[in-house]
């Protein structure tokens, strides 16, 4: 790997930014409206991907050029925060004329691979950036085949996420949350929806979010077996984008997106519990 003599100060990173957008340009025809490459990486395992808009304003897919891809990862490498790592995934536009817009993947959050890496690029991840324990996120010691942090919630144990997070003057619901990324949405909405109903109802509740429309929102729950939430949270996230609690986002992705198709019935009974402060 391309390492720097030193983190990069901003100014350097948006030098290399810049340097990108020109490798870039020096790569494709003349004419056209956009460029928008994407870079995932986890170690040694590299993926990226280009995508022209052309004079037609047409979007066609075409070939990161290797300078580009490089600089990327001296990008990656520069902004290696100690004890944090460094971001996996970044997506970079660039439009004639304009300042380039750039967007990097937290580093606590696992971009959308194209392929899964395999283990021993997760793990080569956490040797090249080095991480605390508590940075260390589940879906990335999972894939480098380390042990949990903290052992999963036991008997008696079911979380229920907040749906927003306080209220205004006015009344309206307050969101503090960093957005989920694009990529996940519907794989986390397809999470939500996919695990066992513990609690029907055929009525629904008003939309906080938007009184006008009446009675809309789902009044089911549902449950993995550690957690257990109203349709609510999949309803605000598919019709306002609002994102679940981010703890139950993090589990989710620890999860690697895949909910479980049956949960046991004392679990059930656990989550009804934790829902209705009902003792089964």
């Amino acid at each position: 790997m391309t390492q720097p003599p030193g983190p990069l100060r901003p100014d350097q990173q948006q030098e290399i930014v810049r340097q990108i957008g020109a490798a870039l340009t020096a790569a494709i025809p003349p004419g056209w409206q956009q460029l928008r490459v994407e870079y995932r990486a986890a170690g040694r395992h590299v993926e990226s991907d280009l995508l022209v808009t052309a004079p037609d304003g047409r979007p066609r897919v075409a070939q990161p050029p290797p300078e580009a891809v490089r600089l990327l990862g001296l990008l990656r490498s520069g902004m290696y925060q100690p004890g944090f790592g460094t971001w996996l995934g970044a997506i970079l536009v660039f439009e004639p004329g304009q300042a380039p817009d750039v967007d990097f993947v937290r580093p606590d959050l696992e971009p959308p691979f194209r392929q899964q890496p395999p283990p021993i690029g997760f793990q080569d991840e956490l040797r090249f950036f080095p991480r605390a324990e508590e940075h260390i996120p589940g879906w990335l010691r999972e894939g480098a085949g380390l042990p949990p942090l903290t052992p999963p919630p036991g008997d008696g144990e079911v979380r229920t996420p907040r749906i927003y997070d306080g209220l205004d003057a006015s009344g309206r619901p307050l969101i503090r949350r960093q957005p989920l990324l694009p990529a996940e949405i519907e794989r986390v909405l397809t999470y939500l929806d996919a695990a066992p109903v513990i609690l029907a109802s055929r009525s629904n509740g008003p939309d906080a979010f938007a009184p006008d429309r009446g009675d809309a929102v789902p009044m089911n729950f549902r449950t993995d077996g550690a957690w257990a939430w109203p349709g609510a949270v999949a309803y605000y996230l598919r019709e306002h984008g609002v994102p679940p609690d981010p703890e139950l986002v993090a589990h989710i992705r620890a999860r690697r997106f895949t909910a479980p198709a049956e949960v046991p019935e004392t679990a059930k009974d656990l989550a009804l519990t934790a829902i209705t402060g009902e003792q089964l």
